[in-house]
Formats: structure tokens, sequence, C-alpha cells
């Protein structure tokens, strides 16, 4: 094991002191409950609404809206949980127009709270040129925008009269700002990023910069695309993620990021990633993931991936024309390094949970060649994912199956955890199946005590994890976790 951090190795000699002159045993310190707890949601969110937005609002509700398969409206639901988003009633606050501009194609609307007014963004072709994709802006008055009195804006006018869309809005430094895609006639490729201040929520102020164009293989599969983009902002920096590709199963996420202080409208404040930090995952059967937003937990302490994506990989026809995709949320993670890790698109169904070490709270359980152990600094992050499910030995029990090996299992072999895919077998849905018990050394903390031997815990002891008795504080403290 490592040596503890100076302040836990601190802390640690206070109690240890305190004990001497108590007389009492020491007990090893162990670290309070996470920052970000877990989280779960059951995907999907919703069936055919593609390009989804949520938005927590002050009221307290979210917000969602989404394309619909018709491309011909724009819907609201509105809930107090993400999970409540999947039943509420979807109400229509715009409708195409009947001929001309706006009449055809309405496509990724995103809906924000700015200065007392709601407005949705969106993009429309017309009636005669489908093609002929622009940038429009509705305002709402009222508190709740599904019943708000809704006006349009008009058209978001930029440098050129040409293919434009997904704008979004966010603010960064006090200034506010819109960003969207559009083709730029100098350029060999279907749509590049750009970035503007707003001079009011429907008005460009100063000269758009480009910020981002198509040029990498993983970006150029089927269309040279660079789409929807979406802004997280974290410790200083700011974290620009975007769709690329053709919107099959290519379909993916790219990420731009700067500094919160640098100016945005520069090309040079920015830096792309070399290679998708989200895209397709053959484990999971998901497929084509993109066109993401963020948005929160319900606790306010978790960001919340928000995406569509399909759960099948072949398409019939032009992939425009297919109405499954779907919308679907997961907690985004943050590595040490203050970059946001988005991991793989998880199976339907639950999402999945990460365990960190009660008293190593920088190591996680993982599974490493299918040995289970707990490490830092996990990567890939799917490795350290385990979706909690009823347990294969019954009511009463959980069994913890990997995010990323579906089908497999965490289970005690020999008294050693070892992650297995199930076999079918009375013996394996035993060995697989736990007790979730309170946090045996923390009350914030939980412990999985084995189903076939009672009194016998998960525990870590030189990283790896086994199936032990514990007999002393230090046993109790190696088997407590913290989910996250």
């Amino acid at each position: 094991m490592s040596r503890p951090a100076p302040a836990r190795l601190l802390l640690t000699l206070l109690v240890t002191l305190a004990a001497l002159l108590t007389g009492t045993p020491a007990t090893p310190a162990h670290a309070a409950a996470p920052e970000s707890p877990a989280v779960t949601y059951t995907n999907p969110i919703a069936a055919q609404r593609a390009d989804p937005h949520i938005v927590r609002h002050t009221d307290g509700y979210y917000y969602f809206t989404a394309t619909v398969p018709a491309y011909d409206r724009i819907v609201l639901r509105r809930a107090t949980t993400l999970q409540g988003l999947s039943t509420a009633q979807e109400v229509t606050i715009w409708t195409r127009h009947s001929s001309g501009v706006m009449g055809a194609h309405i496509w990724a609307p995103e809906i924000h709270f700015i200065e007392g007014r709601w407005y949705v963004y969106f993009a429309a072709g017309a009636t005669d040129d489908v093609w002929a994709i622009r940038m429009y802006v509705l305002e709402g008055t009222g508190a709740n925008p599904l019943t708000a009195a809704w006006t349009e804006k008009g058209q978001i006018r930029t440098t050129w009269e040409s293919f434009s869309l997904d704008a979004t809005t966010f603010v960064v430094g006090g200034v506010r700002y819109l960003a969207w895609a559009q083709r730029n006639p100098a350029e060999d490729n279907n749509t590049s990023l750009f970035i503007a201040r707003l001079a009011n929520p429907w008005t460009i102020s100063g000269t758009p910069a480009e910020i981002s164009q198509p040029t990498l293989s993983w970006e150029t599969v089927g269309y040279k695309v660079n789409e929807g983009p979406a802004l997280i902002q974290r410790g200083g920096k700011v974290f620009l993620t975007y769709s690329a590709s053709a919107t099959d199963a290519n379909y993916c996420l790219g990420m731009l990021t700067a500094s919160a202080t640098a100016d945005l409208t520069s090309p040079a404040s920015w830096t792309k990633s070399t290679s998708p930090v989200f895209r397709s995952s053959e484990a999971t059967s998901q497929y084509g993931p993109g066109h993401n937003s963020f948005t929160v937990s319900e606790d306010g302490k978790s960001d919340i991936l928000v995406y569509h994506d399909r759960g099948y990989r072949e398409i019939s026809g032009d992939p425009l024309n297919d109405p499954n995709r779907r919308t679907r949320v997961q907690k985004v993670y943050w590595k040490a390094d203050g970059t946001p890790d988005f991991g793989i698109p998880v199976a339907d169904g639950v999402t999945p949970q990460r365990f960190s070490s009660a008293n190593h709270p920088d190591r996680f359980v993982r599974h490493w060649e299918f040995r289970a152990r707990i490490e830092a600094g996990v990567s890939p992050l799917a490795d350290s994912q385990f979706r909690v499910v009823t347990g294969l030995a019954g009511t009463g029990t959980v069994s913890l199956e990997s995010a990323n090996y579906p089908g497999h299992y965490l289970r005690h072999r020999n008294f050693e955890v070892w992650l297995e895919r199930n076999d079918g077998t009375a013996a394996f849905a035993a060995d697989a199946a736990f007790h979730r018990r309170t946090g045996l050394a923390d009350t914030t903390g939980v412990s999985f005590e084995s189903y076939n031997y009672p009194g016998r815990y998960v525990r870590h002891h030189d990283h790896f994890l086994y199936v032990q008795t514990p007999g002393t504080a230090t046993d109790r403290a190696d088997a407590t976790f913290h989910t996250q």
C-alpha cells in the first residue's frame, strides 16, 4: 500500500496519541463520504427522442426538449427528477410553418432561461428547400415554459447564409456566448464549429470565430462533420464537447478544452482531443452516441451527460430516416487532472456505480485481467463501474455486474474475488451474491457480506479483493466502500 496522504497521516497520529493517553484502542482514520455520491438512473429516458437537451431550473424542475422523428414540431416535458421525464406529459409548444422558412427539418431544440425569459434555439429548413437549414430562436414569457406565450425572434444571422444548426448558449466569466455548427463555404467539409459573443439572446456581437473543423479520421466517416456543441465548466477550465461523422454507428463525441479566463473567441485558446471521448460500444450494444448536453443530478452533486444513441448498429437506408435514436443519461466522472471522463455508453437498464475504498478514497474497485482489486487513476473508467442488480441468489441479495463486460459478475473463488461470466449454476449464483450492509467502519459507506459464507465480507488486502472475516478495525475499514 502507498503511504497515506499527509492530512490523513496527521489524523492517524493524533488518534494514536489519543489512544495512548486514554488507554482506548486506536482505530484507523477513514475518508468522509465523497462529495459526489452515486446516482443511478434507468435508461433509456425517452424513446424516439434525438438531440436531447435537459436543463434544471431554479424552480426545481428539469425541462427536456429533443428532436422528434417527424421533424415537424418542438416539444417540452418537465419533471422534478430526471427519471420522471420518462413518463412526464409532453407538450407541443411550436409547430413548423406550413410554407416558407421554418417549414421543414425542425431539429435540435435547446431551452434556456436568460434574464427572466425562456428561449428555445432550433434549426429549420424551408418548404421549398428542406436543406436550407438555418438557426432560429423562440422567446417565451411565463414561469412555466410548457404554458408560456411563445413568439418568434427570427433567424440568427452569421457570417454566411449557409447550412447552420445546433446553436447553444452559455456564460463563461460573465460573458454570454453562442456556439454552433455551420458550413464554411471556403472549406471542403460539411460543418465546422463557431463561437461568438451575444448582444442579446438572438443577435451575435462581433465576428464569429471558427474554433474547430473536421480533419481527423474519426471526424470524417460518412460525412465531414463537427456539430452539436455542448459546454461544461470545472476547475477554471471549459470543455466543449461536439459530435463528429455521420449519424450512424460512427457518430461520436470529441472535445475542445480552453481556460475559463482565455479569450474563447480566439481559436488559439482551444485544444482538440486527438481521439473521441465517447463512442459506440459493442460490449454494451450502444451505437452512435452523440449530440449531447449536460445537466446535474437531483442533489446537485453530480454532473450528468445527456445524449442519444441507438440500440443496434445496422440501419436500413438514410440514418436520418431511422426514428429510433433515444435519450439516455449517465454520470460524468472527473479525472485527477481535472478533465472529464465519460467512459462508455452504458448498457440499457440501471446505470452503474463506482466503489471507492473508505480508507484509501482515491482507489476504486476495479477488474484487471479479471482479478478484482482497488486502484487509483483507473483507465478505462468502465473497469471500475458496476451495476448493482438483484442478487443472482434471489431477493434480499445484490450482485455486482461489470459495466463493460455485461453478464460478468464479481464472485469469490477460493475466497479471492474475480470477475467471471455467469455460468448459470447455483454455485456461481451463491458466490456472486452478497448482502448489502451498512459500512462496517463508516455508516455512510457500504459493506458486502458473502451470501454463502455469512460473516465474511469483501475487503481489500495488498490491493486485491478477498472475502474474509474482519477481525480488526483495519479489517473493517478495508471492508468498507463509498458509492460514487
